[in-house]
């Protein structure tokens, strides 16, 4: 019978209760409402920690401080708004998995506001917490699509523009329903008037664009 090996003198990780998980959970939650409304420098522990329904000794129990929970938002954010872009499929059918991509993306705005508008003031002020998410994982992964794009416009198999660009033109088109849901929200009072006619407006938009 043979034993696993362990480092001496060191225990094993500690898995958390439940108790633990569902504050941990909690502090986020509130943490991305502060954040999205405040933005990280207007946030404050305290907001948090009132959002949360918790103390702030508590809150520094399961983080080291304001920036601890941001940077673990961010880093929990980066993955989720990878993966439209990784979905895209480079053998499918280019016009179907662009406007794909521009209804993952509006669904995306429209579901977690919040998640956007961290993500906008986090660029907003440089990026100086994900910079290196930047850099490391939205780079290799923006490159990579944009070869496709370029491949299927040298193809003729969509119309020929600047595949960089067309990628900046649907974050902006889509994530403005997140972004400045505020405005949207005044402006076009019908929820379903609203997200419906953004899905319908887009899908001929970009259609046009992208049809040779």
């Amino acid at each position: 019978m043979t034993e696993t090996a362990q480092t001496p003198g060191k225990a094993p990780p500690k898995i958390p209760s439940r108790i633990q998980q569902r504050n941990r959970s909690r502090i986020l939650d509130a943490a991305l409402e502060v954040f999205s409304r405040h933005g990280y420098r207007g946030a404050t522990l305290d907001q948090i920690a009132s959002e949360a329904g918790l103390s702030k000794p508590n809150i520094l129990y399961y983080f080291g401080g304001k920036e601890d929970i941001h940077v673990t938002l961010l880093s929990r954010l980066m993955e989720t708004w990878l993966d439209p872009l990784k979905d895209m499929n480079p053998n499918g059918d280019p016009i179907t998995e662009l406007l794909g991509y521009v209804n993952r993306k509006l669904d995306m705005a429209l579901e977690l506001p919040r998640e956007s508008r961290l993500f906008a003031n986090e660029i907003l002020q440089g990026a100086p917490r994900m910079g290196p998410h930047l850099i490391a994982d939205l780079k290799p992964l923006f490159d990579a699509r944009t070869d496709v794009i370029a491949r299927w416009m040298e193809q003729g198999r969509i119309a020929k523009s600047d595949p960089a660009h067309l990628i900046f033109a649907i974050w902006a088109t889509t994530q403005h329903y997140a972004d400045f849901a505020a405005q949207t929200e005044v402006l076009l009072p019908d929820q379903s008037r609203r997200e419906g006619g953004a899905h319908d407006f887009l899908s001929q938009l970009f259609s046009k664009l992208l049809t040779p």
